[in-house]
C-alpha cells in the first residue's frame, strides 16, 4: 500500500469514528424528545387513537398484529426499560470520548487523539469502552430484548406454520380437481412442445390459490380478534374521556357494564369496515399506514 493509500484510508477511517460519535448523540436525542413528547400526549386519547388502529385495521396487516401482541405478551415494558437503560451507558462512553478528544497530555497543543493512526485511535476507543461501561447492565439489557424477541419469532412462526399448512391442504384440494378436469383438456390444446409446461403450471396455479386462501382466511380471523381487543381499548378511552368532562358517570372501567357493550358495537362496525374493504386498507389509509404494511411484507419475507 502507498504513503498516499494509508494517508486516504487513516482519513477515511477518523472521519468515519468521527461520524458515528457524533451521529450516536444526536440520535439519542431524538429518541428521548419522541419519548418526553409521547409521554406529554393525553393518555386517554392516545388509547382511543391505538384502540381505533386495531379496531379499523388490524386484519389488514395480520402479522404486524400478531407481532404486537406477542411483544405485549413477552413483555413489552421490558423493552423500554431495556432499551432506556442502553441508552444511558451509550450516553455514558459519548460523553467519556469527548472528554477523551480534548485530553492534550505532552502539552503540545493538539489533542492527543488527532495525532494517532487510526488503528491506535481504535484501540483507545475500545479501551475507553471496556472500561466505562457497565457489562451487567448491558448484558441484562441485551437479555431482555433477546427473550422478547424469541417470544415474537416463537408467535410467528407458529402462525406461519399454521397459515403454510393450510395452504398446502387448499393447494393440494385444487390440484386434484384442476389435474383431473382442467389439464387433459389444456393439454389437448396446447403444442406438443409446450405440453410439458402445462402441469407445472398448474401445480404453480393450484399453490398460488392456495396461499392467497389461506392468507385471507387468516386476515379474517385476525380483523375478528384485533376488532374485539382494539373496540374494548376504545370504549375504555371513551368511558374515561366522557367521565373527566363529566358527561357519564364511573371513571373506572370495573364500575360499569358500558364498556363491554360499547366494546361490541365497536367491534362490530370494525370488523364490518375490514370486510368491506376486501381487508385491505383504502385510500388514504394505504398511504398513511405505509410504514405498517412495508413492516408486514418484511416480516412476511423473514
Amino acid at each position: 500500500m502507498t504513503e498516499s493509500t494509508k494517508d486516504t484510508v487513516e482519513k477515511l477511517g477518523r472521519t468515519v469514528l468521527n461520524g458515528i460519535i457524533t451521529a450516536i448523540p444526536i440520535c439519542l436525542t431524538f429518541f428521548n424528545k419522541a419519548h418526553e413528547t409521547y409521554q406529554k400526549l393525553p393518555t386517554d386519547y392516545l388509547h382511543l387513537l391505538i384502540g381505533t388502529i386495531l379496531c379499523f385495521f388490524g386484519g389488514f396487516y395480520p402479522t404486524v398484529f400478531a407481532a404486537l401482541q406477542a411483544a405485549e405478551h413477552g413483555g413489552l415494558t421490558t423493552v423500554r426499560k431495556a432499551l432506556k437503560e442502553l441508552g444511558g451507558e451509550v450516553t455514558i462512553i459519548v460523553n467519556e470520548s469527548k472528554k477523551d478528544d480534548k485530553v492534550d497530555a505532552d502539552g503540545d497543543g493538539t489533542p492527543d487523539t488527532e495525532q494517532l493512526s487510526p488503528r491506535i485511535l481504535m484501540e483507545r476507543k475500545v479501551k475507553l469502552v471496556l472500561t466505562k461501561m457497565n457489562p451487567e447492565k448491558v448484558n441484562t439489557a441485551i437479555s431482555s430484548i433477546y427473550k422478547v424477541w424469541i417470544a415474537v419469532l416463537a408467535v410467528l412462526k407458529i402462525q406461519f406454520a399454521r397459515t403454510i399448512a393450510l395452504s398446502m391442504t387448499i393447494s393440494d384440494f385444487f390440484q386434484r380437481f384442476v389435474h383431473r378436469y382442467v389439464v387433459p383438456k389444456v393439454d389437448s390444446a396446447t403444442p406438443a412442445e409446450y405440453k410439458k409446461w402445462v402441469p407445472v403450471l398448474a401445480d404453480w396455479m393450484c399453490k398460488s390459490i392456495g396461499v392467497g386462501i389461506a392468507w385471507k382466511i387468516q386476515s379474517i380471523i385476525t380483523a375478528f380478534t384485533s376488532s374485539l381487543a382494539g373496540g374494548l381499548i376504545m370504549a375504555r378511552a371513551v368511558i374515561v374521556i366522557l367521565a373527566k368532562h363529566g358527561m357519564m358517570g364511573p371513571k373506572d372501567h370495573n364500575d360499569t357494564t358500558a364498556d363491554e357493550v360499547a366494546s361490541y358495537v365497536f367491534a362490530f362496525l370494525g370488523f364490518y369496515f375490514q370486510f368491506t374493504q376486501d381487508f385491505s386498507a383504502p385510500f388514504p389509509f394505504n398511504i398513511i399506514l405505509a410504514p405498517v404494511q412495508l413492516a408486514e411484507h418484511w416480516i412476511r419475507g423473514q
